[in-house]
């Protein structure tokens, strides 16, 4: 009997996280958290800007305000679903640590890596799923809110589709870098920890004068994440194509360093 194909087994085995995935309550709650969030939060934060503009309108012969970005409404709304599903993220591998089902886990699938892989590839493609969703169904209700108030934009409006698609990945990329930091630290609250202090320490930065907080805070996560996702991109950061690299490279090299240690331990 000839082994099965590498295309058969990665299909067993994406098959297989998904069940682990689907069947634990805790995915429930950290998803109904990442939609209903940021979609209650861009309602009140896109009423708080349209009054704010509306009321702040300068007068006649004044100088015109540098207007608020209309799809900053979205982009904030996101930031405050990134501690769920980072936390969704740690708990993909670190609740089998706990219950010890990594060892049946690693002893069925033997290449570490693979399992690693197929977990990234379940949870990228729900929270990316996930994230789109959100991100354009709060762009349709702020814009709905902001265009009662002559301040919104349409959807076909230039760079609009791809900074809205922009802002859906930042779901996904949060969720990965909890896999990533679940799989470094094996432990859940140490991973929760790690998580959100990588996610939202370095927004300290921010503090700092100029032109330091910009020089910082193009490296970090979330003002990379601002950057790609903003129909106005500050002066002082990178591109939001280079900003879009920046956002990716953090799950990125996190998951590289689980794919390294995750071989050189034992269970």
């Amino acid at each position: 009997m000839s082994a099965p194909s590498l295309a058969t087994r990665a299909t067993d085995l994406i098959s297989s996280e998904w069940t682990k995935f689907r069947s634990v309550r805790s995915t429930f709650w950290a998803l109904l958290v990442a939609v209903v969030t940021p979609v209650a939060v861009s309602t009140i934060v896109a009423f708080a800007f349209a009054s704010a503009n509306q009321h702040g309108a300068p007068k006649a012969g004044a100088a015109k305000a540098a207007p608020t970005d209309p799809l900053l409404p979205a982009v904030i709304s996101l930031e405050y679903a990134v501690i769920a599903v980072a936390v969704l993220g740690v708990l993909a591998f670190t609740a089998e640590y706990s219950t010890g089902l990594i060892r049946v886990t690693f002893a069925a699938a033997p290449r570490r890596r693979a399992v690693l892989a197929a977990k990234a590839a379940v949870l990228a493609t729900v929270t990316l799923a996930v994230g789109e969703g959100v991100a354009f169904a709060s762009f349709g209700l702020d814009q709905a809110i902001l265009a009662g108030h002559h301040q919104g934009v349409s959807l076909g409006q230039p760079g609009v589709p791809g900074a809205v698609l922009c802002a859906g990945l930042l779901l996904s990329v949060c969720t990965l870098l909890g896999l990533a930091l679940g799989a470094i630290v094996r432990h859940t609250a140490g991973g929760i920890a790690a998580t959100i202090g990588v996610i939202l320490v370095p927004g300290i930065v921010a503090l700092l004068p100029s032109p330091w907080s910009g020089r910082i805070g193009r490296f970090t996560l979330l003002d990379a994440a601002r950057q790609v996702s903003a129909l106005h991109p500050a002066a002082d950061l990178f591109s939001p194509g280079w900003s879009l690299l920046v956002l990716l490279a953090w799950p990125a090299a996190a998951l590289a360093l689980a794919a390294v240690l995750i071989t050189r331990r034992d269970a």
